[in-house]
């Protein structure tokens, strides 16, 4: 099942009030953490991953406003507060709305540079889009730990199981207990999330075949991005397997470098939520000031292949 498009249609989209509100009417919460004194150097627009909302940003949000930035973020659709929470919006809706938002926020700060910034299901979402025919006017990609787990890079047993589900059971919910995988070694802030109503605990099988459909958009996407880009990933990371890295890392273009790829030994999937976030938030703010400069961590130095 698909959740239903906005009430409206043929409406101007509008960042104001807390709010983020589409083309078709729907109110999307959106939270937004700017430089307390000065206008900001850069404008970073954040897209949280599968299940979560825009609160993932915060410690991201403070850390990158102190250095000058302002961070915006909303729930996208089917997540968070948001309408129809718990239904898969679809790819089409999700890729709109985040070229909607960047027209905007160039609306509300002309001439400021603004990047992408892409947690997990956000990196599919950005990585489709900016990929894509009508591609928001970006000034870099970041992808952390990009959701790209597509079914190329699948085993054929969650491929079967994915399939027989999908078309048997599609309402069918699935809490991922019992499955032991380890997103953070921030023990404290995943104990907050499994206390906080707003992240999703259990997931309807067609909400998965959708976020599959999604990464597979994702996954052959990457030969085409357009923009510097900057990779994040976690080395201890159980969620997005290595290897669906390693094809994306493979497939990117490589003009004048700027394709980087950084790895982080201690790292899990929720890099900029582990004890260690600060390395990968000093890297993703050196980044936005200097592309083509060495990542203070030296986390780009170290390559993605297994030795």
């Amino acid at each position: 099942m698909q959740q239903p498009a906005g009430p409206l249609s043929g409406v101007s989209p509008r960042i104001g009030d807390g709010r983020f509100h589409t083309r078709d009417g729907l109110s999307l919460p959106l939270r937004c953490w700017k430089p307390v004194h000065d206008g900001p150097r850069a404008v970073v627009l954040a897209l949280h991953g599968f299940n979560d909302y825009a609160n993932a940003f915060e410690t991201a949000g403070r850390h990158l406003a102190e250095r000058g930035h302002a961070v915006y973020a909303y729930d996208q659709r089917g997540f968070g507060a948001s309408p129809h929470a718990g239904l898969w919006a679809g790819t089409g809706p999700m890729v709109r709305d985040l070229g909607d938002a960047v027209a905007e926020l160039r609306r509300l700060h002309p001439g400021v540079p603004l990047f992408l910034l892409g947690d997990s299901m956000g990196g599919a979402v950005v990585m489709t889009a900016a990929a894509g025919p009508e591609a928001p006017k970006a000034d870099g990609l970041i992808l952390v730990a990009p959701a790209v787990w597509g079914r190329s890079t699948m085993p054929l047993l969650y491929r079967t199981a994915l399939f027989l589900t999908s078309r048997t059971v599609p309402w069918l919910r699935l809490s991922g207990r019992g499955l032991n995988i380890m997103p953070s070694d921030n023990i404290e802030m995943l104990r907050a999330l499994g206390r906080d109503p707003l992240i999703i605990k259990e997931t309807r099988v067609d909400t998965l075949l959708g976020l599959v459909d999604l990464m597979d958009e994702a996954l052959a996407s990457a030969s085409r991005l357009p923009v510097p880009a900057l990779l994040l990933y976690g080395e201890k990371d159980e969620v997005i397997p290595k290897n669906a890295v390693e094809s994306v890392v493979d497939r990117l273009p490589r003009d004048g470098g700027q394709r980087r790829v950084a790895l982080y030994p201690d790292g899990y999937h929720m890099l900029l939520r582990d004890l260690k976030a600060e390395v990968a938030l000093d890297d993703i703010a050196s980044w936005i000031a200097a592309p083509d400069a060495p990542l203070p961590s030296g986390a780009d130095r170290r390559s993605i292949r297994s030795r």
